[in-house]
C-alpha cells in the first residue's frame, strides 16, 4: 500500500520539476531530439551500444549529450577530443566517478582508485599504483610468470592441435590474462587445468563475473532515485557479493602475510604496511587487489574476436597481429 501512495507522488513531483521549474541554460553539446520527461534518452539505449553511439556520432558530431533520467552523460568519439579531456583543468573534472550502488558495497564504500572521487586519497592511490604496483621494475620482476603462462597456453594449443580439437580463443585468452594477474597479485593459479583449490577458484571466478556484470548503473534507481525503493533485493544481493569477495580477499591477504618469502604484489604492499600502517590499511590493500582483477576482467570482455563494425576475424594476416599484453 505504501508503494501505491509514494510512486504517484514521486512521479508528480518529477513531472512538476521538468515541466514547470526554471532551469539554467547550460552550454551543452548537441543532443538527439525528443528527449522524454523523466526518462530522457533512455528509450534510445539499445544493444549493441557501440553501434548506436556510432550512428549518433554521425548525426550529431564527435561529441554529443544524453540525459539518462537524473544523470547527464557526454559521449566522445574523437581521439583529439578524448585527449583534450585529460589535459589541463579537464583532467580534474573527468577524474571524478559517479556513485553507484555496486561501488558502495563491493569497492569498500567508494575507496578504491576506480571509484573514489578526485582528491588527496585518489592521488595517493594513483601514486601507489604507478610507483609500487605497475612500475617497470615491478613488472620486470614478474616476467617469469608471463613466460610460464604463455608456455602453458601454447602447450594446451599444441595438445589440442594434435587431436584436432576445436579451440575457443576467448576462454584461452581469459585463462592466460587472469592467471597472469592472479599470480602476480597473490601467487595462486585460479584459471585453467592447473588451478589450485578448484572450489575457491570457481567461487572467485563467479564473483568477478558478477561484479563485472553489475558494475555501473545497472539498476533503474541509479538513474531515477525514487525507484530505489523497488531495488531492495538487488541491493541485498550486491551486499552479499561484496561480503563474499571481501572474505576471499582477506583469506588471500592472510596467506600472503604468512608467507614471508613471497614475491607478490600483496607481499610488497604488506611490507609498505609495516612502514606506514595507518595508510596501508587492509581495506586499501584489498581495494588494490580488487581493482587489478576487475580491470582485467573488463579488458578481457572487450577483447573478443570481432573487428570494426561487426566483422569477424577470419584473415590470417589480422590474426597474426593480435597481441596479448599484460
Amino acid at each position: 500500500m505504501f508503494y501505491y501512495v509514494i510512486l504517484p507522488l514521486a512521479l508528480l513531483l518529477i513531472a512538476y520539476k521538468f515541466i514547470f521549474s526554471k532551469t539554467k541554460h547550460l552550454n551543452l553539446p548537441p543532443s538527439p531530439p525528443h528527449s522524454l520527461p523523466i526518462i530522457g534518452h533512455h528509450r534510445l539505449i539499445k544493444p549493441p551500444v557501440h553501434r548506436l553511439f556510432h550512428s549518433l556520432a554521425k548525426a550529431h558530431g564527435p561529441i554529443f549529450y544524453l540525459r539518462l533520467g537524473t544523470r547527464r552523460a557526454v559521449v566522445i568519439s574523437s581521439f583529439a577530443l578524448a585527449r583534450e579531456c585529460f589535459t589541463g583543468h579537464n583532467d580534474v573534472v573527468v577524474s571524478n566517478r559517479p556513485r553507484f550502488l555496486t561501488s558502495k558495497y563491493i569497492a569498500y564504500n567508494y575507496t578504491t582508485i576506480a571509484t573514489t572521487p578526485y582528491g588527496d586519497h585518489w592521488r595517493n592511490l594513483r601514486k601507489i599504483c604507478s610507483l609500487e604496483i605497475v612500475s617497470s621494475k615491478r613488472l620486470a620482476n614478474f616476467l617469469h610468470i608471463r613466460k610460464e603462462e604463455i608456455h602453458r597456453m601454447l602447450t594446451r594449443l599444441s595438445r589440442d592441435a594434435l587431436i584436432n580439437n576445436e579451440v575457443e580463443l576467448e576462454s584461452l585468452f581469459y585463462d592466460l590474462t587472469f592467471n597472469n594477474i592472479v599470480r602476480m597479485v597473490t601467487g595462486k593459479i585460479y584459471y585453467g587445468e592447473d588451478a589450485s583449490d578448484k572450489a575457491e577458484a570457481d567461487t572467485f571466478k563467479k564473483l568477478i563475473a558478477y561484479i563485472t556484470s553489475t558494475s555501473g548503473a545497472r539498476h533503474p534507481g541509479e538513474y531515477l532515485p525514487f525507484l530505489k525503493i523497488f531495488g531492495r533485493s538487488f541491493e541485498k544481493k550486491v551486499k552479499a557479493v561484496g561480503e563474499a569477495m571481501d572474505a576471499i580477499l582477506q583469506r588471500l591477504l592472510d596467506e600472503c602475510r604468512g608467507n614471508k618469502d613471497g614475491n607478490t604484489m600483496v607481499n610488497h604492499l604488506l611490507s609498505l604496511q609495516q612502514q606506514d600502517p595507518e595508510y596501508y590499511s587492509e581495506v586499501i590493500i584489498k581495494g588494490l587487489m580488487l581493482v587489478r582483477h576487475h580491470v582485467c576482467r573488463i579488458r578481457d570482455i572487450s577483447c573478443d574476436n570481432r573487428v570494426g563494425d561487426g566483422q569477424f576475424v577470419e584473415s590470417s594476416r589480422v590474426v597474426r597481429k593480435i597481441k596479448v599484453r599484460d
